[in-house]
Order: structure tokens, then C-alpha cells, then sequence
């Protein structure tokens, strides 16, 4: 008597058994999009795969154009040595991990666009950003008042929507977090209509109290989607959030150091 084995459409319309492992590098693939820029040690260590190991996926997944080393701008001399690499992830690596109905999604905002306005993708936008802060406000509440933890609570949400959401400590002092989005399952359609990432930031700066900054987003080329949210600063008023203060701006100043934060004049 035979025993049927359950069977689903994986990505890319492969045949696969959903209790089975994802493929290693996979597994791989997946980590640096989250964590990237990450070495190779990091992703031994965190996948328990042994140093051999690791650089056979990641051969693989550079031979695939998925990673690639990355170079950070304005790194200096480099010491002496050869430097550990650390892997991003490129726009074919996402795309692995993205489903396919950008396209669509494009031309039909397009289409509203053209029919409507620039008004009506304003009132999408808003829309949409609002059903997420609906389903995000409770979780942030519940991770209560300090703001680091509600940062983290936000990444988890955003993780769970798809996003691969880390936080990062920003100075020796930890005075600001990293929100760092290594996914976007919309990146197709934010690159035509970066409203959508302006709708997001707003958002954040609602659900967390403060002002934040994006400094950087998948959309605009980078390789990861990055906000910056300081910790010690004054709750920003519900309604100056929403539409702004009268006579208010905020302003953008950065450190000798290089840090960035937010004040306002």
C-alpha cells in the first residue's frame, strides 16, 4: 500500500514537500538579505554549517548574481591583512524571495494615476499605511512605553508581513536605532511610486512618537532599507505627526562623528 507524500508549488514553480528543509542555500540566500552586510563566519555560526560549507553556497549564490561583497563608501585604508568580506543581497537575490505580482500592482496604480490623479495614489498610500498601523499599534503597545522596545516590537511585525526587520544600535551611547527592512516584497512598485516608502516612514514616526529619518531604502538602489529613529528625544504631539505643526520644520543636522539626528526649528 502506497503512502501519498503532501506536495505544494514552491517557488519558481518547483514540485516540493512543505515539511522539508528549504535548500541550504536557501537558507543562506535568506540570512543575508536579513543581516547583510554579513560574513561568511556569521553565517557558519548562525546556520551550523561549517566554514567549507558556507563558502560552497556562497560561490553558488555569487555564480547566480544573488550576493555580491560589500564595499561600504568611504571605508579608508584598509588594515593590514586580508579583511573579512561580508555579503548584500542583490535586486536577483530579492527577487528569489519576492512574489510575482509586481507588475501588476504597477500598472494598476498607473492606471489609477492616469484615470484619477496624483491625488488618488496620495489617498492609497495613506490608506494603506493606515490598515498596517491598525494591525501594528496593539503589538507596539504591548511591548509598552520604552522606546527601544517598541523599535524591536516594530521589526517583528514588520518581519512577519515579509520585511526581514532588524534593529541596530547607533553610537557607543546606543542615544538612536537602526530600523533595517533587508526585503521589501514591494520593491518593484515602490521604485515607480516612492510615495509608498514616503506613506511607510510617516507611519513609523506615528506608531513609535518620534520623528524618524529614512536614510536609505531598497527602492532607491541600496541594499537595505534603513530608518533612523532616536531614543532620547520628546514625544512628538499626535496631531504634529499627522499634518505638521504651524511654523514648524523639522530639521536635519549631523554629527562630527557622522551620526545623524533630528531636531526641530
Amino acid at each position: 500500500m502506497s503512502t501519498s507524500v503532501p506536495v505544494t508549488i514552491g517557488r519558481r514553480g518547483a514540485v516540493v514537500n512543505p515539511e522539508a528543509e528549504p535548500p541550504t542555500h536557501e537558507r543562506v540566500l535568506e540570512l543575508v538579505v536579513e543581516q547583510g552586510p554579513v560574513s561568511a563566519a556569521t553565517l557558519a555560526r548562525v546556520l551550523e554549517l561549517t566554514p567549507a560549507a558556507v563558502r560552497r553556497h556562497i560561490g553558488h549564490l555569487e555564480a547566480q548574481g544573488q550576493i555580491v561583497v560589500h564595499e561600504p563608501a568611504g571605508a579608508g585604508a584598509r588594515r593590514r591583512g586580508r579583511p573579512a568580506r561580508h555579503y548584500v543581497a542583490t535586486d536577483a537575490g530579492r527577487a528569489v524571495l519576492t512574489d510575482a505580482y509586481s507588475d501588476l500592482a504597477t500598472h494598476a496604480l498607473d492606471f489609477l494615476v492616469q484615470a484619477a490623479g496624483p491625488g488618488a495614489l496620495d489617498a492609497f498610500a495613506e490608506a494603506r499605511v493606515g490598515e498596517v498601523e491598525r494591525r501594528y499599534a496593539p503589538l507596539l503597545e504591548v511591548a509598552g512605553p520604552a522606546p527601544a522596545d517598541r523599535v524591536r516590537a516594530l521589526a517583528v511585525a514588520l518581519t512577519a508581513d515579509g520585511y526581514a526587520a532588524t534593529t541596530r544600535t547607533v553610537g557607543p551611547e546606543g542615544f538612536a536605532l537602526q530600523l533595517c527592512q533587508g526585503h521589501c516584497p514591494v520593491q518593484e512598485v515602490a521604485k515607480a511610486f516612492p510615495q509608498l516608502c514616503e506613506a511607510e516612514t510617516q507611519a513609523f514616526s506615528r506608531l513609535l512618537g518620534v520623528h524618524v529619518q529614512r536614510l536609505a531604502t531598497i527602492s532607491g538602489g541600496e541594499h537595505v532599507c534603513t530608518t533612523h529613529i532616536p531614543l532620547s528625544t520628546v514625544p512628538v504631539p499626535r496631531a504634529t505627526q499627522l499634518r505638521g505643526a504651524p511654523g514648524r520644520r523639522s530639521q536635519t543636522t549631523t554629527s562630527p562623528a557622522g551620526d545623524v539626528t533630528e531636531g526641530n526649528r
